[in-house]
């Protein structure tokens, strides 16, 4: 027997709302009877009141219908503000969900990332609060209707009836020719849309360069291609609309010529004439309603499509028990990996230990993985192969909001946020001052921050308001914020100046005095003077790891010979060298005649 696929997070946030939309459709059960007032009232008016000249018959019904109406009000503005509140419980259960898997999913696939999710939440949030989804509530009193219809006569039912499978096909056929063209103009539109925000993010480089023109052309490329897909859309959906509703108001003129021959014909009444029309009208609505918010259908659906794809390929961390807290000792046992998404390893057969408190230099040659490894060393990225441990624990089964703390990472490429500077320093947890001025006063930061017009409070953006250096420098605070036991530092000093230098140089001295596990990659000499260990990498490998002393002194004899590359886990290969000095500094970081690079 095949096994019941699990529902998603998105399927049980939808059923937890069924009580309420269960409430929905009570309501709706009254409010559509309450739709038959009318022709009753219209019945009463032509058959009774004028026929008995009853002025208190008039007057009684009058009252009566006033009544009905008032309720019938009263429940579908009830009924509507449930829908709006179902909506906002639905973003409520799944939001918070919904983000950490577009986290996820930045961390593990290649490519543009955007929040388009939580538009497509909006999407579907906005369509269960408004009348499109009422018109599902409502269609399944169209056999009430065209019941009532026979009962006044069987070819008043047939015709209605036959007018309502006319405009059934009508809506299948928009659906049929309208749901690709919205597809695909949707798609096109999410294109744009990432497109230019990417092109904002980088605004100074194509303003420098003058590319603007270029890069603008790319994204009205992309939606014109959205424009046209939406008019075709919109011309094909409109014209079977606009069809629909001349075809409803057709049928309610006809059926008044039907009922005024039966009437004729002493087969009915002039008030069941009457009301017969305005129950058909009634019967045909939500048909018509369907077909012109089936464009909010189609987007609803397509936004539900990639939300539950989205929560289904990117599952929920489970629940792990807590691990001591770490002291910072790491190994790398047969190491092979790649960027996200990515099928061809750019590091393989990475492994070494280091204790913790040990710190190792990183250097090779661009592109040889350094920054790869850094990733997989710190979780950001699952290895391919093998395994990357914390003291003893695989370093992907630890707790990622109880490791955080323990971590410090300085990127390459920096990244603030949106906030105050301490903020930015706190990791935007808890701001404790205390803590927050010493990590800036161990990255030597202190003083500038003081210097600005804010201080510590200085709001900054995620793009601009300072410069390279100076967002460096508060990153490298940010890493030390608190009390890491392992810090990752991604070429620390690519936009520091000598004096960023100097603070860097103190800080790296007094994680050594803290004991603090540290990995820095860089390619000049200078910041890698109070390494324990160098770790040389080329190609995705390992070419050489041992002391420094060794590491360095083995380049000024010769460098290592191929097959000394596969056995350089374990700290032996620095001794084994071949070759002359120039050879060996382009082992190092590319440029062997520059001394201050490594």
């Amino acid at each position: 027997m095949a096994r019941k696929q699990e529902a998603t997070d998105l399927q049980c946030a939808l059923r937890a709302c069924r009580g309420a939309f269960a409430s929905v459709g009570f309501f709706s059960l009254f409010v559509n009877l309450l739709m038959l007032v009318p022709a009753i009232y219209m019945l009463q008016i032509y058959d009774r009141v004028l026929t008995t000249q009853s002025v208190e018959t008039l007057l009684m019904l009058t009252l009566v219908v006033v009544f009905l109406f008032v309720v019938m009000g009263l429940l579908d503005l009830v009924r509507y503000r449930m829908l709006v509140r179902i909506g906002n419980r639905l973003d409520t259960m799944i939001n918070g969900r919904l983000y950490r898997a577009m986290f996820r999913r930045s961390l593990f696939t290649e490519g543009r990332q955007s929040a388009q999710p939580l538009s497509d939440l909006a999407t579907l949030r906005q369509f269960l609060s408004g009348n499109g989804l009422l018109t599902f509530f409502d269609a399944p009193w169209v056999p009430v209707y065209l019941a009532v219809l026979f009962l006044f006569h069987p070819w008043l039912g047939f015709f209605a009836t036959g007018a309502g499978l006319v405009l059934l096909v009508l809506a299948v056929v928009s659906e049929k020719i309208t749901q690709p063209l919205l597809a695909e103009a949707n798609s096109e539109y999410i294109k744009a849309q990432e497109l230019a925000a990417s092109n904002l993010r980088n605004a100074e480089v194509l303003h420098a360069m003058g590319m603007l023109p270029g890069i603008m052309g790319r994204w009205s490329r992309c939606h014109h291609h959205y424009l046209a897909g939406q008019s075709r859309a919109s011309d094909r959906g409109e014209t079977l609309g606009n069809t629909s509703r001349v075809l409803r108001l057709l049928a309610q003129s006809l059926i008044l010529g039907l009922g005024a021959w039966l009437v004729l014909r002493a087969e009915l009444s002039p008030g069941m004439m009457i009301a017969g029309s305005i129950i058909m009208g009634r019967a045909l609505a939500p048909i018509d309603r369907l077909i012109g918010t089936w464009k909010g259908v189609v987007a609803a659906r397509g936004a539900y499509g990639r939300l539950d794809e989205l929560l289904e390929h990117t599952p929920e961390d489970a629940e792990r028990m807590s691990l001591p807290p770490p002291r910072g000792e790491i190994s790398a046992e047969g190491v092979a990996a790649a960027p996200p998404g990515g099928l061809v390893p750019t590091l393989r057969g990475i492994q070494f230990a280091v204790p913790a408190g040990e710190h190792v230099g990183i250097i090779g040659p661009s592109a040889a993985g350094k920054s790869t490894l850094a990733r997989v060393l710190l979780g950001i990225w699952p290895p391919l192969a093998g395994t990357v441990r914390l003291d003893g624990a695989d370093i992907s089964r630890w707790n990622r909001e109880e490791l955080g703390p323990h971590i410090g990472y300085l990127p390459q490429d920096i990244e603030l946020f949106d906030g105050s500077i301490a903020e930015n320093i706190a990791r935007f947890g808890e701001v404790e001052a205390g803590k927050v001025v010493a990590a800036a006063r161990k990255a030597g930061v202190h003083e500038m921050i003081l210097a600005l017009a804010e201080g510590y409070d200085t709001v900054i953006g995620a793009g601009g308001g300072l410069s390279g250096g100076q967002r460096q420098r508060i990153a490298l605070a940010r890493a030390l914020y608190g009390d890491p036991v392992l810090v990752v530092l991604d070429e620390p000093n690519a936009s520091l100046d000598d004096r960023g230098e100097q603070a860097l140089r103190a800080a790296m001295a007094a994680l050594k005095r803290e004991g603090v596990t540290l990995f820095v990659i860089s390619h000049r000499v200078s910041v890698l003077q109070g390494m324990d260990k160098l770790l040389v990498m080329r190609e995705g490998q390992i070419q050489l790891f041992g002391s420094r002393e060794e590491v360095m002194g083995s380049f000024a004899v010769k460098p290592v010979s191929p097959s000394v590359v596969g056995r350089t886990g374990q700290g032996q290969a620095a001794t084994r060298t071949e070759g002359r000095g120039k050879e060996g500094g382009k082992a190092l970081g590319g440029e062997g005649n520059d001394e201050n690079r490594a």
